[in-house]
């Protein structure tokens, strides 16, 4: 994931300014808040796309990392010569993979990214979402009966109408680069080429969206962001609740998911919760597939959450067992359910409140750890997730 340090103007940052993404917002920097997020949809890599002030986004690099909940490798990409948003994602072509994201460092879009994805899987899209008034980040008319932006315009031109306006953030891939220059805006010059070609589509989205590109410091800081991003979280056991449980499943041969759950975990994340997979991995222990197998098992299982349009923000797994085949997973662990530790872990590193958050499981062992770590458990069995989740209030 790429992120512009700039909003709009088309030109990185003067050097003895601060980028305004790092301004102070309630207990972090803007950005924080933003790469936060972007976490919870399984981005692990960004690329600061910055200019010769680059040593503000030095000296916050490290800082912004101990607010994230989980490590990402963070690239600070300083463009050497005057190249405008467009010309300095040019020169950062070869940091990009073959598809990626790319969003502006001054707007914070949250909603369910997942749905975004998932119509969005090939050529290049712009997140968009209704709005009233015009945007200064660009307001695009559809093409009648289709998914392409038939016209892209800003807040300068007063003589157009609102209704959906671009949320700053963007898919493209590599075929964005014939558009590009040494020197070029992104916003007003590249993407209008995208829309001539036929090549940009609108993904329309709902969700809250803050732009501080106009704003004070001082209202920067007052922002309240964590009354919003720092949300609710659904825990999910994974074997019987997510998947049948055929006993020590860790290939994808024996995975088989429970009806409709992959439904009910988009279901879920369009609500605006987090959701956590905490999971027994005992199989491990008793030799029957490794860690690997598992890690590789569930980066699937999660994939295939996504493409349903749910989400999976972070998982934890406890491997241990005292009568374990394998010395080094031999012995107790808090980690192990009915212990806490997993859930504790991750109530920790992603600052939730235990009274805001369900645990689902079909095990006694499950509740045992949810009532340890202060969290309401629910019982899966013999209602499933999904008539359980139809039935609740808030979903």
């Amino acid at each position: 994931m790429i992120v512009l340090e700039d909003g709009v103007s088309g030109s990185l940052p003067t050097e003895n300014a601060r980028p305004k993404a790092l301004a102070p917002c309630g207990d972090r920097p803007f950005l924080a808040w933003l790469m936060r997020e972007m976490q919870r949809f399984g981005i692990e890599e960004f690329v600061v796309l910055a200019s010769s002030c680059s040593a503000h986004l030095e000296d916050a690099i490290e800082q912004i990392r101990s607010f994230l909940p989980k490590p990402s490798e963070i690239i600070l990409s300083t463009c050497p010569f005057s190249s405008g948003t467009g010309g300095g994602l040019l020169y950062s072509r070869l940091l990009l993979q073959e598809r990626f994201f790319l969003c502006h460092g001054e707007a914070l879009f949250s909603g369910n990214l997942s749905r975004f994805l998932q119509q969005a899987r090939e050529g290049n899209s712009v997140l968009v979402r209704s709005v009233d008034g015009l945007s200064r980040y660009g307001n695009v008319r559809l093409q009648p009966d289709s998914e392409y932006v038939e016209d892209l315009y800003f807040e300068s031109d007063r003589s157009r109408t609102a209704g959906f306006a671009s949320s700053g953030v963007y898919i493209f891939d590599h075929s964005l680069f014939d558009h590009l220059t040494e020197n070029c805006s992104l916003e007003k010059d590249v993407l209008p080429a995208l829309v001539r070609n036929r090549s940009l589509k609108a993904v329309p989205l709902s969700g809250a969206f803050w732009d501080i590109g106009k704003m004070a410091d001082d209202e920067i800081q007052a922002l309240d962001l964590s009354a919003s991003l720092l949300r609710p979280a659904v825990f999910l056991d994974r074997d019987g609740v997510i998947n049948r449980d055929h006993g020590w499943v860790g290939t994808r041969e024996r995975f088989e998911w429970e009806s409709n759950v992959r439904e009910t975990i988009a279901r879920i994340a369009d609500r605006g919760y987090h959701i956590f997979i905490v999971t027994n991995q005992s199989g491990i222990a008793r030799g029957f597939y490794s860690e690997r197998d598992l890690e590789h098992l569930m980066d699937w299982v999660i994939d295939s959450i996504r493409e349903y349009g749910g989400n999976v923000d972070d998982w934890r797994y406890c491997p241990m067992h005292p009568e374990a085949v394998i010395e080094k997973y031999r012995g107790t662990s808090m980690d192990r359910k009915p212990g806490p530790g997993m859930i504790l872990d991750l109530l920790q590193r992603w600052e939730l409140r235990p009274s805001c958050c369900l645990m689902f499981g079909d095990q006694p062992s499950d509740m045992a750890a949810a009532r340890a770590a202060g969290v309401e458990g629910i019982t899966v069995g013999p209602a499933s997730l999904a008539e359980l989740i139809a039935s609740m209030e808030g979903f």
